[in-house]
């Protein structure tokens, strides 16, 4: 059986940005790309694929239902990045 998170992509980016790595993933056979590491005030964190509005806002495009969720991707991810490093 498959584990339900796999790592499928980690693309680091260079410069001085937030933004560290593109992170793509396969949750259950679904592969979601544009997942981003960035590192903010409080330190780095998880942040989902997004797309901008015509209005200008940007909107996740993907996004956990639970905290959870959100704390257990974030884990697994962010150890990954930390590993690849």
């Amino acid at each position: 059986m498959e584990k339900a998170v796999e790592i499928n992509r980690i693309h680091k980016v260079s410069g001085d940005t937030p933004t560290k790595a593109f992170v793509d993933i396969v949750l259950n056979g679904l592969v979601i790309t544009g997942l981003r590491v960035v590192d903010g005030k409080n330190g780095l964190f998880l942040g989902m694929p997004r797309r901008q509005g015509k209005d200008g806002k940007w909107y996740d495009t993907v996004f956990p239902l639970s905290k959870e969720i959100h704390e257990a991707l974030s884990g697994i991810v962010l150890e990954a990045y930390k590993e690849a490093e």
